[in-house]
């Protein structure tokens, strides 16, 4: 079966933070810099979105209802409606983060396997891609809003997966260029005893890691920025298995979705970081032919 990869969406400024809803079968993400949330059906081809006022760093569906999504919006957690059409407005803030560090903002985020928001922040950004280094810190927001500060002094939030099975947390401070993993506490939520399984340049590459994913066999799903890849990675071994060339310089994540969770979409940026980037870069793009599938993706329980 060949690869192939097409762009399914028109280019955003900095897409982010796929998440495939198998329920409703459409792939919500967010242009940060844009300041909207936006919604891709692939039955009809549609691409719907809607503006925020500020900063949205990943949009992940409210378990139980359909039309209430949990958004961070600058460095508060909030749970918004909307209906993939219209506008979208703000109903009720869950949590608010890094208040030692007002000008901070949250970058990237995932529900884990028992629902509850793992959350990253980074530093204030002086313009699009410089940023105060190690400002940034990961936190756990449970069901009942209380959040848990888990990592301190981050670069920059990304990542974020779990191998339930195996209790590991995948996790990369991207200009670490280095993935990590953490024993993951099923139970509790809880990470410990970080080791790194993956460096950059013990492989050759360039850029940096961004959003990724995990497949079926236990495989991640890396964005490479500024490498114009997704890679695949076995993480058991450290081993580099595959790279998936994609059309953008700037990749920034990726999450299975598809009716068989067997497509792998890749969201990706369009900022001119002194070279402009032009179309198909910013879009999204749909991978199919990997022989892989992926998980389900989780949404946010929160007691309501």
């Amino acid at each position: 079966m060949s690869v192939t990869v097409s762009a399914v969406t028109s280019p955003v400024w900095l897409g982010e933070g796929p998440h495939w809803s198998h329920e409703q079968q459409a792939l919500f993400f967010v242009s940060i810099f844009d300041k909207s949330i936006h919604k891709y059906d692939p039955a009809s081809g549609k691409h719907t979105s809607a503006k925020l006022d500020g900063m949205p760093g990943f949009v992940i569906p409210l378990e139980g209802t359909k039309d209430r999504f949990v958004v961070g919006l600058k460095l508060s957690v909030v749970v918004v409606w909307w209906d993939g059409e219209g506008e979208a407005r703000v109903e009720r803030t869950v949590a608010t983060l890094d208040q030692h560090s007002a000008d901070n903002r949250i970058n990237d985020a995932k529900a884990d396997p028992r629902g509850r928001l793992f959350v990253g922040t980074m530093g204030s950004e002086i313009e699009p891609g410089k940023f105060l280094p190690k400002k940034g810190s990961l936190y756990r927001v449970d069901a009942d809003g209380s959040a848990h500060r888990l990592l301190t002094d981050v670069d920059i939030s990304n990542g974020l997966c779990w191998d339930e099975a195996a209790h590991a947390f995948y996790y990369a401070d991207s200009l670490e260029y280095a993935i990590r993993r953490y024993h993951y506490d099923v139970a509790t939520g809880d990470i410990s005893n970080p080791q790194i399984i993956f460096r950059y340049a013990d492989h050759g590459l360039e850029g940096i890691v961004d959003g990724m994913t995990i497949d079926t066999d236990g495989n991640l799903w890396v964005a490479n920025f500024d490498g114009s890849q997704v890679l695949k990675i076995d993480p058991r071994k450290g081993a580099l298995l595959q790279k998936v060339p994609i059309p953008a310089l700037q990749t920034t994540s990726c999450a299975f979705g598809g009716a068989s969770l067997d497509e792998l979409y890749v969201t990706s940026a369009a900022m001119d970081r002194g070279a402009p980037q032009r179309p198909p870069a910013g879009s999204t793009f749909c991978v199919s032919g990997l022989g892989v599938r992926g998980h389900p993706g989780q949404n946010v329980r929160l007691h309501q």
